[in-house]
């Protein structure tokens, strides 16, 4: 069984943007210890999975409660991450 990876997490919902056809809120998980470009932290969602996200849309992005987030943290657990949830983002 191979090790997990310890790593901070924050988890929001994203925002409504009709203009983008998002017409729903989606639970993302911001990873602080994945490593990103500069001005962008590494996400993970449902779909699309891993990618990198402004921090302008973290910014956008509202609290996630844990009834939100517990699926998408069993995910990151199934996959190698040992989740260690965060409400703020301190580097």
């Amino acid at each position: 069984m191979e090790e997990k990876v310890d790593c901070r997490v924050i988890f929001k919902m994203t925002p409504i943007r009709p203009e983008f056809d998002e017409t729903e809120e989606e639970c993302i998980a911001f990873l602080l210890d994945v490593i990103a470009n500069p001005y962008y932290i590494m996400s993970y969602m449902h779909i699309g999975q891993h990618g990198e996200a402004s921090i302008d849309f973290f910014r956008e992005c509202k609290p996630a409660t844990p009834e939100q987030y517990a699926d998408l943290m069993w995910e990151l657990d199934s996959i190698g991450y040992n989740v260690k949830p965060r409400l703020r983002y301190i580097k």
